[in-house]
């Protein structure tokens, strides 16, 4: 086995995953050097890494697959939760609040969607040929929560840093937080029995029982005296669903990302856009500047038309046609920046992502939104819940107003390339504002301009809008970027701040797996700002 951990790749004939988290990254090696195919290898990764990495992902989130197989096509399948039954603008307007508060048992306001995601992809996996049984692949995710996690340097920070709004939320203090209510240091190991538990209980009864059977009465029994407004009947209706994956062709390049309710559609805009620029070179003032202000653009129509999809009132498709590719690339002033005001959300997410030798790609995607979500940790079953509801608006007139039933919005957007000459990627990050930016500076390098995958994940990068740690909404360069490039940015009209350290987990932790065509392989590399990589067979 090969661990890509600095800018290198990894390589491989038969398998490769790519994880933000090193053990995560081995549950899925292992199902792979097994026999297991790519879907298996992913549901494997996303079970532990629910378990090792629970500051960014757990078992109450949400989750957004991107399949490609055998024989090349590439479906979609949503796993995104809906507002509880009892989640109405009164129901929070009548407790005082204007806004659905960030924290605690009622931002805890939409059924978990992530598990209804593992039973669609188990399915895929098993119409591949796969005959891993459940309990195969969950089998590191129990092992790492009975033997215990060790807290890794991101964790420490931001449990640090999120100290304050979250040592109250029931069951926070005493599954995250030393018995003395300290931040537990780096290399500190914690148990979670009750998740092992849990996790046991679906081993053997099948992950619906998540939402219908043993499983989902605790946990709407717990989220009933925490006083959240998801019932049981919420839990029983939740299924996932396969949609359509948004698609756009480019001029050296084909692109595939996930529809409303999430922001997949701005991905494939400023990847459209820049294309249509004709920038020749990378790393310079036109590729940096071109696709910043692609970004601008994509988010405005991102923000007019991404909502539910059952409550779409454009075609995201409509918006990728060449005649709106093209007036929006129109509408870029190559040397002056837009002025960029703008609202923008956060998020803690994790990518995934896997292929193997018969042509079977992922790229996955599963959150519970803000760092350790709404901090609400369910005592019967160890399950932390996701904050995703509070980005609904208690305005009725909004663009995503509170409704039971209805879907938040999503930052998640798992990605997936074909280039000409058949190779082809899956790719995705975290890091809510900056995921479709990052995607898109990976990409661009990677595919436009033909930098090493590894070196093309790795270079610095910046982030226009808030994302997972910041409240600010400026541009923010890595200290690593030239310095000549930042006075070029400023000068052009950008509002410009440089991040002190070289290499920033603001940027989020971006990945991307490569199926080669004949008998070239298959690559992989992840983040070195993350604590994970690639890894094959």
């Amino acid at each position: 086995m090969v661990y890509d951990r600095v800018h290198e790749s990894a390589r491989a004939g038969s398998g490769m995953v790519a994880t933000p988290h090193w053990q995560a990254t081995e549950a899925g090696r292992a199902v792979l050097e097994e026999g297991g195919n790519a879907v298996e290898a992913a549901l494997a990764a996303a079970a532990a890494i629910a378990v090792v990495y629970p500051h960014m992902t757990q078992m109450g989130g949400d989750g957004f697959w991107l399949i490609r197989d055998p024989a090349g096509k590439v479906s979609y399948i949503e796993a995104a939760g809906y507002a509880g039954a009892r989640a109405t603008i009164p129901f929070y307007r009548d407790r005082g609040h204007d806004v659905i508060p960030p924290r605690g048992p009622l931002a805890a306001l939409t059924v978990p969607g992530q598990v209804g995601g593992w039973m669609l992809a188990q399915e895929a996996a098993k119409s591949f040929g796969g005959r891993l049984p459940l309990r195969r692949l969950l089998e590191p995710a129990i092992h790492h929560a009975r033997a215990g996690v060790t807290v890794t340097r991101s964790q420490h920070g931001l449990t640090a840093e999120k100290l304050a709004e979250l040592k109250d939320v029931p069951g926070f203090a005493a599954t995250f937080l030393e018995p003395d209510g300290k931040v537990p240091a780096v290399g500190a190991v914690q148990r979670y029995g009750r998740l092992a538990d849990t996790l046991e209980q679906l081993a053997g009864a099948g992950l619906d029982d998540y939402y219908r059977g043993d499983v989902g009465r605790e946990i709407a029994a717990d989220l009933e005296r925490a006083g959240c407004p998801v019932t049981r009947a919420d839990l029983e209706a939740y299924r996932a669903v396969t949609r359509a994956p948004l698609r756009v062709k480019l001029a050296n390049m084909e692109l595939w990302s996930s529809p409303p309710p999430t922001q997949g559609l701005a991905t494939l805009m400023i990847l459209s856009l820049f294309d249509r620029l004709g920038v020749a070179q990378p790393e310079g003032f036109a590729h940096v500047h071109g696709l910043i202000e692609a970004t601008k653009r994509a988010f405005l129509v991102r923000d007019r038309v991404v909502t539910d999809f059952d409550h779409l009132t454009h075609d995201p498709a409509a918006f990728l046609t060449p005649a709106a590719l093209a007036r929006e690339a129109a509408a870029i002033d190559p040397r002056r920046a837009l002025p960029w005001p703008h609202k923008a959300g956060r998020g803690d997410t994790i990518w995934l992502g896997a292929a193997d030798r018969n042509g079977v790609s992922v790229s996955y995607i599963q959150s519970i939104y803000w760092e350790f979500g709404s901090g609400l940790l369910l005592p019967a079953t160890g399950i932390l819940m996701q904050n995703r509801g509070t980005s609904f608006s208690l305005d009725p007139r909004a663009k995503n107003p509170l409704q039971p039933g209805r879907r938040p919005f999503h930052t998640l957007n798992p990605g997936m390339a074909e280039l000409p000459d058949g190779r082809f990627i899956a790719f995705g990050c975290m890091g809510g504002e900056g995921q479709p930016q990052t995607n898109a500076a990976v990409i661009s390098r990677y595919g436009m301009f033909g930098v090493p995958l590894g070196e093309a994940i790795a270079r610095p990068r910046w982030v226009l809008g808030r994302t997972w740690g910041s409240d600010k909404v400026n541009l923010r360069l890595e200290g690593a970027l030239d310095g000549a490039l930042a006075e070029q940015l400023a000068d052009a009209g950008h509002d410009v701040e440089i991040i002190p350290e070289p290499y920033s987990d603001m940027m989020g932790h971006a990945g991307a797996v490569i199926l080669h065509p004949g008998k070239a392989g298959l690559e992989g590399a992840h983040d070195p700002r993350a604590d994970g990589g690639a890894a094959g067979v």
